[in-house]
């Protein structure tokens, strides 16, 4: 009996010490009062523990240091003893409702923050439990100097990266405006990645935040390199316009070829954007092009590390990269030989260093495919047509476009019906003894035969300018007696004859500008027209060979007209030469220099109208020839090979520069700058010439004309002007 009493006493005793501590368990020295175990750290039985290190925060350093701890557990209730061991999660919104709605990483603000999306990420998962300390505090836990180390705890991947990065160096050595954490993901519209994001979000939230930097902040802007608006290039790029524009999510952006915690400085050896590693960046979206490129010389030599050799960024550019159906990209059929093959080929230090050949280029440029190219052409031929864009190999690879052997496919693809005699003749052309033997002796024969011939005549001209106008200034001074004639017109040209002239100087005009203006490209009177006006190298094309045909045709017409024609007959009779020719140009000669006294009389036509004719003859069928030759160029390269068609072009080029000069310094001469004559001898447009041109340039022919007027006077005939 007294035992049981005894037990029933203890019982009481124990709910009864139970109840006074419930009763004051309100404050925090109360709960300290259980939750004080020093040698605990875990959860114990129907309790939980802290321990003496976190007790002593708790006591001294927490911001909530003055707080009960029933000002958080508030899911505690005193008459429920012992407690449950779950209580409720801490409400920190209770006090901190506005920062915890404000906060990015809160889920119900920003639903797409992964912080969010993680039930176990909480605010003390952060901040801490017992031990919250302000990030102001010097020191606290994810206090700017902390962030990388404190947020690495989870994000242990980004802690390791971000310290070795541009940003990261920048900021431990304290510059303004470098970068941390929170710069970059306490934002909503910053870097935030999660479940329930789309790319294309994120990829535009990435671009302005990297902007909102590079751009905005003028103490970034300022130490930004090379420009800020290198870097605003971007917007205007195949990238910025796929994602900002068109909204395509697989588009690149900043992070992309930059990286997001390993960005590194283009000269670091280890950045995405290092020369070096520019292949792999791009590689991670162009990957059938990054497989082209990895066997081509280029590939081949930047895998070896040489950094000479061209990688993505040195042809298609860096922020600006723009399409190739742009005519402001480099990679543009018309800028792509110029703009990107020419700064490496045409190098004398690479030639020099690597054994390249320097000339390729400029024999490009001359080429019909390299002057039609400067001419504005976009279907014409360039570097990457025959060589190919990213799988470029030397010609003596087997597997080459440009290797002997596969020429005809390669050539083929524009010259439909290629042969294999397409390969026969030298691709790149330089004029030279050594390379190309008969080119050059065709194009140094024609250059002794301009010098002798246009030399010749400007001599010719000159003694007979000084002479005439001499003569000329003589009779305005009254010193000698001019010779005056009657008002007799003398018909010079038939109207059939003024037709055949006209049609011949239409056309010999049109193909001298049409012809030069492809040859000169970036010429004065031709450079504005392919470049205000798109396309029009094919109009030029169009316009050359319409008036070849007009040429070739008056040639056949005037053919019938001297075979059938009686006038035609007696015209190429009167017009043959024979050796009084040569002796009446020695005479002029001396005439001119004042070793003889006596002027020369010519008849109908001189030598000088006879060697024109010839001359123009001459000049029709040479330029007829090749000029069919060059217009059929698939037919005749398989005819007469690469070399022939390249002998053709040559002597086409000489052969009008031959006929242009002769036209202006013999012709014009003559019927515009002739002192007798200026301003100019309207006998192709009127048809006649007066009695005093004939005085002077045809005294025999007119004698003849005279004769023949009286006999026809003498006889009763009709007409006594031969006009």
């Amino acid at each position: 009996m007294i035992r049981r009493l005894l037990v029933l006493f203890l019982v009481l005793g124990t709910f009864t010490q139970l109840g006074a501590k419930a009763a004051l368990a309100q404050t925090r020295e109360d709960c300290l009062a259980c939750h004080s175990d020093s040698t605990l750290t875990k959860d114990g039985p129907g309790k939980k523990t802290i321990s003496l290190f976190v007790r002593e925060q708790v006591l001294n350093g927490s911001t909530h240091a003055k707080l009960a701890c029933v000002s958080c557990h508030e899911g505690f209730n005193p008459e429920e003893l012992p407690h449950k061991a779950e209580i409720g999660h801490v409400n920190c919104a209770r006090c901190h409702g506005k920062a915890v709605l404000k906060h990015p990483f809160h889920p119900e603000i920003n639903r797409a923050v992964s912080h969010g999306q993680l039930p176990k990420t909480l605010c003390q998962s952060c901040h801490g439990t017992h031990n919250v300390q302000s990030p102001k505090q010097p020191g606290a836990p994810f206090s700017k100097a902390r962030l990388t180390q404190d947020c690495g705890q989870c994000h242990q991947k980004a802690a390791e990266h971000f310290p070795a990065s541009a940003h990261g160096q920048a900021l431990a050595k304290g510059v303004k405006g470098a970068p941390n954490c929170l710069t970059c993901h306490q934002t909503t519209t910053g870097f935030v990645m999660g479940r329930g994001v789309d790319s294309l979000t994120v990829k535009l939230n990435q671009n302005k935040l990297c902007f909102g930097c590079h751009l905005d902040n003028p103490d970034v802007r300022a130490r930004t390199s090379p420009t800020a608006g290198f870097i605003q290039g971007y917007e205007s790029s195949v990238h910025g316009q796929a994602l900002e524009k068109k909204g395509l999510a697989g588009a690149a952006n900043c992070v992309s070829c930059h990286g997001s915690h390993d960005m590194k400085r283009g000269s670091d050896a280890t950045s995405f954007v290092n020369r070096l590693n520019i292949p792999k960046t791009c590689g991670t979206c162009h990957t059938k092009v990054a497989v082209l490129y990895k066997t081509s010389v280029h590939g081949v030599e930047v895998a070896k590390g040489n950094d000479d050799a061209p990688v993505c960024t040195s042809c298609h550019g860096e922020h600006t990269i723009l399409g190739k159906k742009d005519p402001n990209s480099r990679t543009a059929p018309t800028n792509v030989s110029a703009q990107v093959c020419q700064p490496c080929h045409a190098s004398v230090q690479l030639s020099a260093k690597y054994g390249l050949r320097s000339d390729r280029f400029k024999t490009f440029t001359d080429s019909y495919h390299g002057l039609a190219s400067r001419g504005g052409s976009l279907s014409v031929a360039n570097c990457a047509s025959c060589h190919g864009g990213h799988d470029i190999k030397a010609s003596s690879d087997p597997t080459s476009t440009v290797n002997k052997a596969n020429l005809k496919v390669t050539c083929g693809k524009c010259h439909p019906g290629a042969s294999e005699r397409f390969a026969q003749g030298s691709v790149h052309i330089t004029l030279t003894q050594e390379q190309e033997p008969i080119l050059y002796w065709v194009a140094l024969g024609y250059v002794i035969l301009i010098v002798l011939i246009i030399g010749g005549m400007l001599g010719h001209n000159v003694l007979d300018f000084v002479k005439k106008s001499k003569h000329n200034l003589k009779v305005r001074r009254g010193l000698i007696d001019a010779e005056h004639g009657g008002h007799t017109l003398y018909l010079r040209m038939s109207l059939n004859e003024r037709l055949q002239h006209a049609a011949l100087v239409v056309s010999f005009v049109t193909l001298v500008i049409t012809g030069f203006a492809l040859k000169f490209p970036e010429a004065w009177w031709v450079a504005p027209l392919h470049r205000n006006l798109p396309g029009v190298f094919d109009l030029r094309s169009l316009v050359h060979r319409i008036a070849g045909v007009i040429m070739l045709v008056a040639s056949v017409y005037h053919l019938y007209y001297i075979a059938v024609v009686p006038r035609g007959r007696q015209l190429v009779k009167d017009l043959f030469p024979g050796p009084q020719d040569l002796v009446d140009a020695i005479n002029v000669v001396k005439y001119n220099l004042g070793w003889s006294s006596e002027k020369p009389k010519f008849g109908r036509f001189s030598y000088i109208e006879k060697s024109e004719y010839w001359a123009l003859v001459w000049g029709n069928i040479v330029m007829g020839a090749t000029g069919v030759i060059l217009w059929f160029d698939n037919t005749f390269m398989n005819l007469l090979t690469k070399l022939g068609w390249d002998i053709a072009r040559t002597v086409h080029y000489y052969e009008a520069w031959l006929a242009t000069l002769a036209i202006l310094v013999w012709h014009i001469y003559f019927v515009v700058f002739n002192p007798d004559i200026y301003p100019v001898n309207l006998a192709f447009w009127k048809g006649t010439l007066t009695e005093r041109e004939m005085l002077d340039e045809h005294p025999l022919e007119l004698e003849r004309l005279r004769a023949q007027a009286g006999d026809d006077a003498d006889d009763d005939a009709p007409g006594a002007t031969p006009a």
